[in-house]
């Protein structure tokens, strides 16, 4: 029997083809070594702020004449503050100012700017002018001094500082919907899912949206580390968290009137700040390169 009469025998296919597009998505990112220490350190300090009346013993805004600016000691690792307050509890404390405003300013950005991008996007026309308008009125104005603005119109408080931070952030997310719209909207199964009879509103919600996800979430991971130096930066000018409620950005505030004779309480605030900040940035590096459906 010649080569040419035998049977073909189907290839089985390959293991990753088998994979869910998540499952394989997961699978690139934990193999970023830079992505996987991003989680863990996010993790870490999200484990902090909720558990942190197990943490440290100390009360977060009991202060103490006896302790004022004593250096890091076994009672007090990261020493106390100008009015004898535990550092290193105020520092677990204020992770969890600085991470819900990251967490909830980002959500009210993308639940404003997503549902405005799509309808730029893909409704164009006279809609398509005034929110591209707008939107760039909003980008002409830098993201941190916008964000002063409002939360110094609205009034000094965390709240308030989370929803200046969100309106800020939000033309962002327009503007990156909108790009990734039209450039969805023109594909073959949009145009398959138009052409059997699938209303506008179903066509983006269902078709679209799910497709320009990956984009949304890369640029939510890098936003929320913008929002968290921002945070900082309003508790910092007194717009943001008030004292005494601890905050990363009110510690420095603090701090920065005794550099020479405590630098101890300048460099742990500001520590945590990288950190969250780097480590967001190594997730959002890695989702982006998890998520890129050209990656192999």
């Amino acid at each position: 029997m010649t080569d040419a009469a035998l049977p073909a025998i189907p290839l089985a296919p390959a293991q990753h083809d088998l994979e869910s597009p998540a499952r394989r998505a997961l699978r690139r990112l934990f193999k970023r070594k830079g992505a996987v220490l991003g989680l863990i350190v996010i993790a870490t300090f999200i484990l902090l702020a909720l558990f942190a009346p197990l943490v440290t013993p100390y009360d977060p805004i009991a202060t103490s004449w006896t302790l004022v600016r004593k250096p890091p000691s076994a009672l007090h690792w990261f020493g106390t503050d100008d009015l004898g307050r535990d550092i290193l509890t105020r520092v677990v404390y204020g992770a969890r100012a600085s991470l819900l405003a990251g967490a909830i300013s980002v959500g009210i950005a993308l639940s404003v700017g997503v549902p405005l991008g799509l309808v730029s996007g893909y409704q164009g026309g006279l809609a398509d002018a005034l929110i591209s308008r707008i939107t760039d009125a909003m980008l002409a104005c830098p993201f941190l001094i916008l964000a002063i603005a409002l939360a110094a119109f609205l009034g000094p408080s965390l709240g308030n500082a989370m929803i200046a931070i969100g309106i800020s952030a939000t033309p962002v997310f327009i503007r990156l919907t909108r790009g990734q719209v039209m450039s969805v909207k023109v594909e073959d199964y949009v145009e398959a899912a138009r052409a059997i009879g699938n209303p506008r509103w179903r066509i983006a919600l269902f078709h679209i949206l799910p497709n320009i996800m990956p984009a949304l979430l890369v640029q939510a991971t890098l936003s929320t580390a913008a929002a968290i130096i921002a945070e900082a930066a309003l508790s910092f000018l007194g717009l943001g968290q008030q004292p005494p409620a601890p905050s990363w950005g009110s510690m420095l505030n603090a701090a920065q009137r005794f550099l020479t004779n405590a630098p101890w309480m300048a460099i742990w605030p500001g520590l945590a700040i990288f950190l969250v900040v780097l480590s967001l940035n190594l997730v959002g590096d890695g989702l982006r390169d998890a998520l890129d459906p050209r990656a192999r």
